[in-house]
């Protein structure tokens, strides 16, 4: 039976629930450094066997030998590209680590309550505003983290798409790095805590 392994890729570390825990450890690949805009786990690319084996005895000692059982669940920054994802899923993929990946993410895990939402949240990168329906994401802002008005990105919730145009869509906003001080009165917050409970329990075919 396939064994399904929540994971976060924050903007430091991968964070990976511990085996029969509701709580995560980190993976941390010794020798990354900080890179101002550039994801972390670009520099596995430059050292990538290294890396992933470093991974999967990382995997083993958490999940015991039997590695073609697992399904990475991995949660990404909202601001992932197409191109990243691809990287992290072959990376995880070619480790060993487990069978397959599937990924989703922050904002498509904030709520299992509502089927139509709007996420905002913060990376390294940008700030990203979201419109989730369904689980899919079906459109997306990004905005500089370095010069950005709070009123106007609120403004904007309701330009993002025409379903949420003239229908009050709920508005989540995902402080997991602590980094959403300006938005914190704006909508629904929800904490570290708050972020990593839903994680435990993610649902990996809504992946």
């Amino acid at each position: 039976m396939a064994r399904s392994i929540p994971m976060i890729i924050t903007n430091n570390n991968i964070l990976v629930k511990k085996r029969d825990e509701n709580t995560f450890t980190p993976f941390n690949m010794p020798g990354i450094e900080d890179i101002r805009n550039i994801p972390f786990y670009h520099q596995f690319a430059s050292r990538i066997a290294a890396c992933q084996n470093e991974f999967k005895e990382f995997i083993k000692e958490l999940y015991g030998k039997k590695l073609a059982k697992n399904i990475l669940a991995v949660i990404t920054p909202d601001d992932t590209s197409p191109l990243e994802r691809i990287f992290i899923n072959e990376f995880f993929v070619n480790s060993g680590a487990c069978k397959a990946v599937a990924q989703m993410n922050m904002g498509q895990a904030l709520s299992k309550a509502d089927d139509k939402y709007i996420s905002l949240s913060m990376s390294e990168r940008n700030i990203i505003l979201q419109y989730i329906s369904n689980n899919e994401v079906k459109a997306k802002h990004y905005y500089s983290t370095h010069d950005y008005d709070v009123e106007t990105i609120i403004k904007d919730t309701k330009k993002l798409h025409i379903d949420v145009e003239y229908v009050d869509a709920p508005l989540y906003i995902n402080n997991f790095n602590r980094n959403m001080d300006d938005f914190l009165d704006k909508g629904i917050v929800i904490t570290p805590k708050e972020f990593l409970d839903k994680i435990v329990s993610i649902d990996v075919e809504k992946l």
